[in-house]
């Protein structure tokens, strides 16, 4: 298949990413979403996208909820040939009160240095429902800029994001992947395998937690040493730590990938390692796992 446009569906990714993952990713094919906010990204060519997702948990920068949530996610991202691109996306948190837990709108700019060096730049704007249980409902806009420096050996990606709302954070994310690609068929000449792991560190601030815990009534909480991700009692000084920047996230991700010439069907398990974890949110090593679908239309 000579092009391939994907999409990730938050979540981190990171998320995107699910949520769990900042920036996005090249492969040799196209473009996945590996962002914790959900940015779209796009290769030059006319076309239409979308997907549906499925994650065992929703992450935002290294960062999730005391109550572990599944979710769905659906998006639709328009490219146009001369890498700009527009994308909508809506989420579902199962066992949220809501219908729809957020809507996503954004567009961006792909744009290609060389063969080897190559770069997004986007906004996206989120609304959230009152009620929505989703840690990264403290932030409305996000900026995002990233480059991706393809080593042959491994490919580095380095992405800057500005999120600001009812609060302010910036982040910066490293990883680093290599793309493998099958040489085989397994129903025709058309179809092949995509293995594409990846290790991703990500640095900044977070004051979205201390929101997320004042409008979700935390404070009240105490700590449960059953559950990995309990409460725990507040250090004095947490507000002011969440304005340093720090590590906050290490995570391994192995995405394995059915590729046909307008579909993609994607299984993705990514271990988390967070640290320096501030305010009332308690997160241990934690592993998620995505299910992912995507069409293309050109």
């Amino acid at each position: 298949m000579k092009y391939l446009v994907t999409l990730l569906f938050i979540v981190a990714c990171r998320p995107l990413t699910g949520l769990a993952f900042a920036g996005a990713v090249s492969n040799e094919k196209g473009i996945y979403l590996l962002t914790d906010t959900g940015q779209a990204t796009s290769v030059k060519k006319q076309s239409v996208s979308a997907g549906v997702n499925y994650g065992t948990n929703a992450s935002f920068f290294g960062r999730t909820s005391p109550v572990t949530y599944p979710y769905l996610t659906t998006d639709v991202i328009y490219n146009t040939k001369f890498g700009l691109f527009v994308y909508g996306s809506a989420w579902k948190v199962i066992g949220s009160p809501p219908a729809f837990d957020e809507f996503d709108v954004g567009g961006g700019y792909n744009y290609k240095l060389n063969n080897d060096i190559k770069g997004t730049i986007s906004y996206t704007h989120f609304s959230f429902n009152d009620k929505a249980q989703i840690i990264k409902s403290a932030s409305s806009n996000d900026i995002n800029f990233k480059n991706s420096f393809d080593w042959h050996l491994l490919k580095t990606s380095i992405t800057a994001d500005y999120l600001f709302g009812k609060s302010n954070d910036f982040f910066l994310s490293i990883g680093h992947s290599h793309y493998f690609e099958s040489n085989f068929n397994i129903f025709d000449e058309k179809d092949y395998i995509t293995f594409e792991p990846s290790f991703n560190m990500i640095f900044g601030t977070q004051n979205f937690v201390e929101y997320f815990s004042n409008q979700h009534g935390f404070f009240d909480y105490k700590e449960d040493p059953n559950k990995p991700h309990g409460i725990q009692p507040l250090p004095n000084d947490y507000s002011v730590k969440n304005t340093q920047f720090n590590p906050l996230n290490y995570n391994f991700r192995f995405p394995l990938a059915y590729n046909r010439p307008h579909y993609t069907v994607e299984a993705a398990y990514k271990y988390s390692i967070p640290v320096n974890v501030q305010g009332s949110l308690f997160n241990a090593n934690t592993s998620f796992f995505n299910l992912t679908f995507y069409y293309l239309f050109y």
